[in-house]
């Protein structure tokens, strides 16, 4: 009978429609990346979802975040892709958590995840959830930077040690070394990047010195790999195999 997830199913299979029904992933930032990240989630079958975002949606969004129109600024984007997830997949069990992840924040929310996406924008953070994950024994894949950039066909899957180019994957790797974290998969991109209008009534607006530029097509495209990794290892042995195709 078709369903929701029926063209899904047709390549997945149907013991990997099952796995992501009953998994558990948690998705730390819902920006530019995070967000499709989430999406794509929900719209391939992931049971259960952990949305982790303190912020809310603003003007500043509407160029390049699926949970941004003008009807959700002000918004917790937590709440915002809570809706969006139950408009698409009604039965989705998504717990929201308004939070800014922190060294010392409690993680015992954590404790029965399947997977966890790292789309946080901020060092500190990025590390302590590293850390926890490995503790915990928890399949983790962080997105390093996409700002700056304009080609998406750039973005690349590799542990952190074998990355290059990027400015962020140069500051994890000495900092993931000094924690004694030895393999950390990411989604990275080799592009430089690219010259930056310097307009000083634009940084006054963001307050914030040295604010990215982004752009529609770049950060979803992380996200949509981000999410892709974590289906794939998720149903990794589970998929229909080469053989199995030939004589369906």
């Amino acid at each position: 009978m078709r369903n929701e997830f029926s063209r899904s199913q047709i390549l997945l299979g149907t013991r990997s429609m099952e796995r992501l029904r009953n998994s558990r992933v948690a998705v730390f930032g819902l920006g530019g990346v995070g967000s499709f990240a989430a999406e794509a989630l929900v719209r391939t079958g992931v049971g259960h979802l952990l949305l982790i975002d303190n912020d809310t949606v603003s003007l500043t969004n509407l160029n390049r975040q699926i949970l941004a129109d003008h009807s959700t600024i002000g918004k917790q984007k937590v709440d915002v892709m809570r809706e969006r997830a139950q408009r698409i997949h009604p039965a989705v069990d998504v717990q929201t958590f308004p939070l800014f992840y922190l060294p010392d924040t409690p993680s015992d929310f954590l404790n029965d995840c399947d997977y966890i996406i790292d789309a946080i924008d901020t060092v500190s953070a990025k590390l302590a959830l590293v850390q926890v994950a490995q503790e915990k024994g928890i399949p983790i894949i962080s997105s390093m930077g996409t700002g700056n950039k304009l080609d998406p066909t750039r973005f690349e899957v590799a542990d952190i040690y074998q990355t290059s180019v990027c400015p962020l994957c140069r500051v994890m790797r000495r900092e993931l070394k000094k924690r004694g974290i030895s393999s950390l998969k990411v989604v990275y991109s080799k592009e430089e990047p690219v010259p930056r209008e310097e307009n000083p009534e634009l940084q006054d607006a963001f307050q914030r010195r040295q604010t990215p530029g982004s752009v529609a097509f770049v950060p979803p495209v992380a996200g949509f790999i981000l999410a892709g990794e974590v289906i794939k290892d998720l149903t990794d042995g589970l998929r229909p195999s080469p053989e199995w195709a030939s004589h369906s």
